[in-house]
């Protein structure tokens, strides 16, 4: 693939995951919720402001935005190296839209969905810690923080993938866990809410 094309797709995987589906159905909703709960355009925010249904709404449109990314590539034929770039664009688009100056959600959503096109049983596994952490803490910021960090090891150890692709899986993790500092913050001060 020529390179030009190549650096199509991964601006385009960046414009996908940059669309901001939390901040859009807030606003149709006639609410910023920038300016309500942790002022984060994700799901779990949006379902603390408006309700479940628009949170899960949310986690749908954002997970597939990850989705088309890695979609995109795996149709056009490219390795799986690029096929993790290309998600890994994605989940930079949503935590760094051009639309909101640069700032957007913390990621989460966006990887469930390219990742699980990458890698099914790896994500399936991430998720059941996701949820076993949500269930014993209640903290989605943990659970979320836990799941990223363990998926690297995860995909490792059941996909037996090339250093390059692992080198990129482990950067989109840290690049989740990164964006989730105020939380780390909050979560060492015991300031962090519950999600139930």
């Amino acid at each position: 693939m020529e390179p030009f094309a190549l650096f199509l797709v991964f601006i385009l995987s960046f414009l996908f995951g940059s669309i901001p589906f939390g901040y859009l159905i807030g606003k149709i909703k006639g609410i910023d919720v920038r300016e309500h709960g942790s002022g984060n355009i994700g799901a779990t925010n949006v379902s603390r402001i408006l309700g479940k249904k628009y949170g899960l709404l949310v986690l749908f449109l954002d997970s597939l935005k990850g989705a088309l990314a890695v979609l995109i590539s795996k149709l056009l034929g490219l390795p799986v190296e690029y096929q993790v770039l290309a998600g890994i664009s994605a989940i930079a688009g949503h935590c760094f839209s051009p639309w909101l100056g640069f700032k957007g959600g913390k990621g989460v959503a966006t990887a469930l969905g390219a990742f699980l096109l990458i890698s099914p049983l790896t994500t399936l596994v991430s998720f059941f810690i996701f949820f076993t952490v949500l269930i014993l803490t209640r903290y989605v910021s943990l659970s979320s923080i836990t799941a990223a960090l363990s998926y690297p090891l995860l995909y490792k150890f059941f996909e037996k993938p090339s250093p390059l692709s692992f080198i990129f899986v482990t950067l989109g993790a840290l690049l989740i866990v990164l964006k989730h500092h105020s939380n780390i913050g909050r979560l060492l001060k015991g300031q962090e809410k519950k999600f139930f």
